[in-house]
């Protein structure tokens, strides 16, 4: 596996390459051409500027995430195959730059959830948090804007003012769009888009929903070992494969992470690795990854990956805001760097125990 962190650009991210570059163990980053809107075409002019930054600093940039799905695909609008012709001619110019993994998601407007973007750990740390309750006080604009008012004035990824503006008019597409129809959606899409992978030997990396539930009535398909079984096999090619975010599929405590990492053999090619603490049933926050500190066992999950011979890129996901930094929420320096540390621990003696 490749260690990484996800980084998010000169203009929006607080964490600089130079930093990056001093976590032991870090060779890479995975970021994105942060300010481009979904459905418009990437300019490998571009991408190649992106890449030479990160490699000026001594790193690689070791795959896309993300390369958003424009919501007339996922809603199966008319409009659609405008907008994979385009995501087409994104895939190509980054096939061209030498970039072979591409982490998307296909969630209905929201991208992921959370209730509180800084909840207050017994240690004092701030992190993201979700409750049911709260959630389903909540109207969906008033969930924009308790994420930006949460986010000190930094732009959060997925909940883009623009498009949030829009809210009312991206549920009323979805109007008529159950699961069945997503995974329709979904197919269809991936289906027009495999070739451009082959030929460039892309591997296309869903993400999990996050939660692994539905939220203010919206599909949610990407939840569980059956759907993720299911969305593999539909379009039965080793580029169609996933991102395994730890946190996102362990939202739901009935996910048995190990047996899912081992289930998908051959078609992981992006791995999130953090920690969940639950309180209760519906009520859960972020929180080290250090397993006696949250609800999962980071060593059985490591390991899981390491059985099926997992060889991409991996990062920590969201960390806790620790020591007084200063940061984007979850993506802040310190405790992510604490994480990396973590996991490559495990992943030595892991090595050297079963190898």
């Amino acid at each position: 596996m490749q260690m990484t962190m996800r980084w998010f650009g000169d203009q929006y991210d607080t964490v600089k390459l130079w930093q990056i570059r001093q976590v032991p163990g870090v060779t890479g980053v995975i970021s994105t051409l942060y300010g481009s809107v979904p459905g418009e075409v990437w300019q490998l002019r571009d991408i190649l500027a992106l890449k030479s930054e990160i490699e000026a600093a001594g790193l690689s940039l070791s795959g896309i995430e993300s390369l958003n799905v424009h919501d007339s695909i996922k809603a199966g609008l008319s409009d659609r195959d405008v907008y994979i012709d385009n995501y087409i001619e994104s895939l190509k110019n980054i096939g061209e730059a030498g970039l072979h993994m591409v982490c998307y998601n296909f969630m209905p407007v929201f991208d992921w959830t959370r209730s509180e973007l800084a909840r207050v750990r017994p240690d004092g740390s701030t992190v993201f948090a979700y409750n049911q309750e709260a959630v389903d006080a909540l109207v969906p604009e008033e969930m924009f804007d308790r994420v930006n008012s949460g986010a000190d004035g930094i732009l959060m990824p997925g909940w883009e003012p623009e498009r949030m503006a829009h809210v009312k008019e991206l549920f009323e597409i979805y109007r008529d769009v159950d699961e069945e129809k997503l995974f329709d959606n979904l197919k269809y899409f991936l289906e027009r888009i495999m070739p451009v992978c082959n030929e460039y030997d892309i591997k296309m990396a869903i993400h999990p929903d996050d939660p692994a539930w539905s939220v203010f009535g919206l599909p949610r398909i990407i939840t569980n070992k059956a759907n993720i079984l299911r969305m593999t096999g539909m379009v039965d090619d080793v580029h169609n494969g996933v991102t395994f975010c730890a946190g996102s599929y362990g939202t739901n405590p009935e996910n048995d992470l190990p047996d899912m990492i081992r289930s998908l053999k051959g078609r992981i090619h992006f791995a999130h690795v953090r920690n969940l603490k639950f309180n209760s049933p519906g009520d859960f926050e972020e929180s080290a990854h250090l397993s006696s500190d949250g609800s999962f066992d980071m060593y059985e999950i490591m390991l899981a990956l390491y059985d099926i011979g997992f060889d991409g890129p991996i990062r920590p996901d969201h960390g806790r805001m620790i020591w007084g930094e200063k940061a984007m929420p979850g993506y802040g320096l310190y405790d992510r760097a604490l994480g990396v540390a973590y996991l490559n621990g495990l992943w030595e003696a892991i090595q050297k125990t079963h190898g």
